[in-house]
Order: C-alpha cells, then sequence, then structure tokens
C-alpha cells in the first residue's frame, strides 16, 4: 500500500508499526522457544548421561545416583560422593562433561537473552518515537517549503494558477 506525498512514494506509518510489532513478537517467540529447546536438551542429556553412569560403572547403584552423577559431571561440580570407578565410565563421563557444558551454556544464554530482551524493547521504542518525531517535523518542512515555492511561482508567472496543496 504506497501513498503519495508530495511527489515521493512514502509508506503509511501504520504499516511500518505493525512491521516492527510482528518482527518483535517473533524474536521473543524464538528466543523463549530457544530456552524451552535449550532446557529439553538438557535434561535429555542430563537423563542419558544418568542411565549411562548407572549402566557402566558397579558402584553407581540406582539411577537417581546414576543422574546425580551425570548432573555433578555435567556441570563440572564434582562433590567427590560420587566418582567415575571403571574406564568405560571415565571416558563417559568426558562426553556428559562437554556436552552439559554446551548446553547448559545455551540455556544460560537463553535465560539472558530473556532479560535483555526488556531493555532492547525499550530502547527500541523510543528510537522509534523519535524517528516519528522527526517524520512529522520534515513533513511539516516539507509542506512549508513547497507552499512557499507556489506562493514564488505564482508571484513571478502572469497568469499561474496556484495548485492546492493536499493536507
Amino acid at each position: 500500500m504506497q501513498r503519495r506525498h508530495q511527489g515521493c512514494a512514502c509508506t503509511p506509518l501504520g504499516s511500518e508499526n505493525s512491521r516492527m510489532t510482528r518482527r518483535s513478537n517473533r524474536q521473543k517467540f524464538l528466543i523463549r522457544r530457544g530456552l524451552l529447546y535449550s532446557l529439553g536438551l538438557a535434561w535429555v542429556i542430563l537423563l542419558l548421561g544418568g542411565v549411562g553412569f548407572w549402566w557402566l560403572d558397579p558402584h553407581v547403584k540406582t539411577l537417581s545416583d546414576g543422574l546425580w552423577l551425570a548432573f555433578t559431571t555435567a556441570a563440572t561440580v564434582g562433590y567427590g560422593d560420587l566418582v567415575p570407578s571403571t574406564h568405560a565410565s571415565r571416558a563417559f563421563s568426558v562426553l556428559v562433561v562437554l556436552l552439559g557444558l554446551a548446553v547448559l551454556s545455551m540455556v544460560t544464554a537463553s535465560l539472558a537473552a530473556i532479560f535483555v530482551e526488556r531493555e532492547v524493547d525499550e530502547e527500541e521504542r523510543q528510537i522509534e518515537r523519535d524517528l516519528m518525531r522527526e517524520i512529522r517535523a520534515l513533513r511539516a518542512e516539507v509542506q512549508a517549503l513547497s507552499a512557499q515555492v507556489a506562493q514564488q511561482s505564482a508571484d513571478d508567472v502572469p497568469g499561474y494558477m496556484k495548485p492546492s496543496l493536499p493536507v
């Protein structure tokens, strides 16, 4: 939808606002969906890690002990109450650490993005308000200049009919 304004093609201001709102809503959705995916992936890795430790290590007697070992390994906390005791469980712990660090970093980054998103949205709204104010001022200036040019043209050319300006 184009609107002619003083010889230039301008888009209506409302369409720009709705486009920015849709973009902002889409970003919020993706950020929140990213957090859910990250949390889901973290749970899957911890669950598989717990089952893996329970299956590989003879000192891990219960699934809950395996889950605890997977969590402390993935988070690189390592309390020492449970430790991998076989070569296979130690090799598996390396995998759990690498995957755990990556996924827990993604969860942390997704949470940080949600908090930062609020501040960015407010800044974007302020910038948009400032731009809209500037556009209104420029349009008023263009109208005044057009009226001035039309008046000078009418004064300079005999028989010239002054065009009516749209408001």
